[in-house]
């Protein structure tokens, strides 16, 4: 028997409804919605059920399922996933990277061959742009000192905020006082209290859309540092096996996975050691 949700919204919510919908994101993004998160998920869902002029949660599953475009999908996950990243956030990883990786990873190159570094899970763009700032200082320091960078996520919406660049003044603010009006313009006017990356540091990163359960990732270059941080935790542990095998396809060598602080990879993939807190080198 379906449970009314709220009477004022006129959503209908099953069990057999809200399981199947965990499913369905599950099968297509690895993300775990479990009993406890249910009735976040119907929260999230109604004004999106209401907008497709539907009035349960079952029939949303079937219009997802029926949906040959695969758009409907991506906008269910896109509701159900949590965007919570920041500049510079656990920034440990960004010390280690400059301090340490990188100048051992180029010890063992030739002179000048750029060091490739991927965002995996790129949302909004703060980590990327994070790297670009740090590797741009890099280059400043010394132009031999060469980077690639790229960035991907599962969500069109994310990956669109991230190409254009524009952040509240607020999520600035853990941006060194240095490097702020050198890579930051801040807006004018009807943008007031907001700020935008500069043009050279924008097109320092290029992004991608890619879902890290598909097959094959569109990465043409072996890369030497990839960034995947704060996405596993939301995967059981096969599913998280299985991601971190398919990322080490496109990892040379003794090159670098780092992963969020709350994430751990020990004993989960043989070919990976630890380096340091939430970073692990391919044998």
């Amino acid at each position: 028997m379906e449970l009314r949700l709220e009477k004022t919204a006129g959503l209908y919510v099953s069990d057999r409804g809200l399981r199947a919908l965990a499913d369905l994101v599950h099968d297509y993004s690895g993300i775990c919605i479990g009993p406890d998160k249910h009735q976040l998920m119907a929260n999230r869902l109604r004004r999106r059920v209401q907008d497709v002029g539907l009035l349960s949660l079952d029939d949303y599953g079937d219009f997802v399922r029926a949906d040959a475009t695969g758009e409907e999908i991506e906008t269910l996950v896109d509701l159900m996933t949590t965007n919570h990243t920041a500049f510079f956030r656990e920034s440990e990883h960004f010390t280690v990277l400059m301090q340490e990786l990188a100048p051992t990873l180029r010890a063992a190159m030739p002179t000048g061959y750029p060091v490739r570094v991927w965002s995996a899970a790129a949302s909004s763009g703060e980590e990327p742009y994070t790297l670009a700032m740090l590797t741009a200082e890099d280059q400043r320091r010394d132009p031999l000192h060469r980077w690639v960078l790229q960035a991907s996520d599962i969500s069109r919406r994310m990956l669109d905020v991230a190409v254009r660049g524009v952040y509240s003044m607020d999520s600035v603010a853990v941006v060194p006082p240095d490097l702020l009006p050198r890579y930051f313009e801040r807006g004018v006017g009807a943008q007031d209290g907001r700020c935008r990356l500069r043009r050279e540091v924008r097109a320092a990163v290029s992004y991608q859309r890619i879902n890290l359960l598909d097959a094959h990732y569109p990465i043409r270059e072996p890369q030497h540092v990839i960034f995947c941080r704060n996405v596993m935790i939301y995967f059981d542990v096969d599913t998280r096996r299985a991601v971190v095998e398919r990322l080490l396809e496109y990892l040379v060598p003794g090159g670098y996975l780092v992963v969020g602080y709350s994430e751990s990879l020990t004993g989960l993939v043989p070919r990976l050691s630890s380096v340091s807190h939430g970073v692990y080198t391919r044998s």
